[in-house]
């Protein structure tokens, strides 16, 4: 016996039956069962959402034997044969492979014959925007004005290539694609009536490959009881698939939220292992942040995430909104670009490392900055730099004298020697807590308890783990527990931040100045009337 696929085999023979399109059955049934039939009907929408289907059910409403109704019988003779493809009133006609002009002649020549054995002679063209224009031409009058006996059902994926000629012609039903809840629920009525073992969070992933398309998702339902020996697994379907473990994702997003570039990566190279679709992951990564920020919006919403619902729950609580809204846009546009990428894995890392580097308000270029702070300390004086230095540069591993130096500066209750400017240049920081720190001034230590004011113009880049990991920073950086407290305010002076930015100023004011001065550029910009552009002067690093 031959095996039906199950999409053919499960593909509806009545309006009943029909999955969704509800917008599309409603006015059918109610025109067949009060008789108010047009002569031409118009189906279009994306492949595998149900346009030949609806047009077969409705020849068979047609010309069925007990009469003209919205549930034919399917059992007389009419029905059968509309069934099995070979009813000599009804013909099914692929537009793709009768382009020319003499077939659509040919096809109109036995128009004016009434129909064999049935109430309708019945012309189903399906991709009719195959046809060419001169047949599209030679089809306008038969088409505006066919004889009584005579229906027109056409189906196509691309309406905007039909001309304006035909449209006006017919009824036209827009088909929509099917919704995943949707697809996931039929694919388990058809396993579960084929008695084949299935694990839910596997339709899921099915059902968004079918991308909208019941048809697809039934094939490759089809072919994931092949590959999983008779059952549908999760773990089989991502792999058939090309799919990513959903838990990588969710590992994926944590090392995106918490800053680490060098886990991400590594997660990533664990999920190139078993050579994933990486623009699948890339669907999935965003995917999960949007169900973060419908969660953020709505909390008692469902999503299809019900399976990591206290992952989201936690997710949403712990990211603040305008930094989910960036990841989101940074997935978005990055899968844009996706194509162009040398492959898809670099591609998609290159995403994730922008997820981790532009946070809202930009990250501080820290080597640039440092070494150009550092520089510009140097210049302040030998006699500053070497009584700063000793307390503020300390190593005491190497120097015992300079130890005790730094001990009594930390011992001093609200000492007015430190300089946060030179203590932040020497910090390992990085990524968001290397910026909030260059957006603070100090505002006393106290034994070993130092207290900064972070700009309140920066607060919104804050986050609670921001605060311990400049603190570590600060411990290992003075070589004793600093307990650090922040505080949202106006600095009462100038913060790192600022200072880079007044130095960079200068530095430039200075270029500016310095190329003013150049007497052959001014005598060049005299003899060809030029004039000098201020923004292309960059002061020498």
């Amino acid at each position: 016996m031959s095996y039906h696929v199950l999409a053919r085999k499960w593909r509806p023979q009545s309006f009943k039956e029909m999955v969704g399109q509800e917008h599309v059955l409603r006015p059918l049934i109610n025109a067949l069962d009060n008789e108010r039939l047009h002569h031409a009907y118009l189906f279009t929408g994306t492949r595998g959402v149900g346009k030949t289907t609806i047009a077969r059910i409705l020849a068979k409403c047609l010309n069925c034997e007990s009469g003209i109704s919205s549930s034919p019988c399917n059992e007389c003779s009419s029905c059968v044969e509309v069934l099995e493809g070979r009813s000599v009133d009804v013909l099914e006609i692929d537009a793709a492979s009768r382009t020319k002009v003499e077939d659509t002649r040919e096809l109109l020549e036995n128009v004016q014959y009434r129909p064999a054995r049935s109430t309708f002679k019945i012309y189903l063209i399906d991709e009719v925007h195959m046809l060419s224009g001169h047949s599209f031409n030679a089809l306008l009058k038969t088409l505006e004005e066919p004889p009584p006996h005579v229906k027109f059902l056409l189906a196509t994926t691309e309406l905007q290539k039909l001309p304006a000629t035909v449209l006006s012609r017919c009824l036209q039903f827009c088909l929509k694609n099917m919704p995943q809840d949707q697809i996931i629920s039929h694919l388990k009525k058809v396993l579960s009536s084929e008695n084949i073992n299935y694990e839910e969070s596997a339709l899921f992933d099915l059902a968004r490959a079918g991308a909208g398309s019941m048809r697809d998702a039934l094939s490759l339902t089809d072919q994931a009881i092949s590959f999983g020996s008779g059952e549908v697994l999760a773990k089989d379907v991502q792999i058939m698939l090309g799919a990513v473990e959903r838990q990588k994702i969710l590992m994926l997003l944590e090392a995106v939220m918490e800053e680490s570039p060098r886990e991400a990566l590594k997660i990533i190279e664990q999920m190139s292992e078993n050579a994933p679709n990486f623009e699948f992951a890339l669907d999935e990564l965003t995917s999960l942040i949007h169900a973060i920020a419908v969660t953020q919006a709505v909390p008692d919403i469902d999503n299809q995430y019900l399976e990591h619902v206290d992952y989201i729950t936690s997710m949403a609580e712990r990211l603040a909104p305008e930094d989910v809204q960036l990841f989101y846009q940074t997935a978005i546009n990055g899968k844009r670009d996706l194509i162009f990428a040398p492959d898809m894995r670099v591609g998609f890392e290159m995403i994730i490392l922008r997820m981790i580097a532009f946070r809202p308000q930009g990250v501080i270029d820290e080597n640039h900055k440092i070494a150009n702070l550092q520089s510009e300390f140097d210049k302040e004086g030998a006699a500053e730099k070497e009584a700063d230095s000793s307390a503020i540069k300390s190593s005491p591993l190497t120097q015992n004298s300079r130890k005790v130096r730094l001990q009594n500066k930390l011992d001093t209750p609200h000492s007015s020697s430190l300089d946060w400017n030179k203590i932040f240049v020497n910090l390992e920081l990085s990524g968001i807590s290397y910026n909030i720190a260059s957006h603070c001034a100090l505002v006393g230590f106290d034994d070993s308890r130092l207290s900064l004011i972070l700009d309140k113009e920066h607060a919104n880049l804050f986050k609670e783990r921001h605060l311990k990991i400049i603190e570590d920073s600060l411990s290992a950086y003075f070589k004793k527990e600093i307990s650090l407290l922040i505080e949202i305010g106006q600095p009462p002076s100038e913060t790192p931040a600022q200072r880079a930015v007044r130095l960079e100023t200068a530095r430039q004011l200075d270029a500016q100045e310095s190329v003013n001065r150049d007497q052959e550029l001014k005598g060049l910009i005299d003899r060809f009337d030029g004039e000098l552009d201020p923004s292309s002067i960059m002061p020498l690093k």
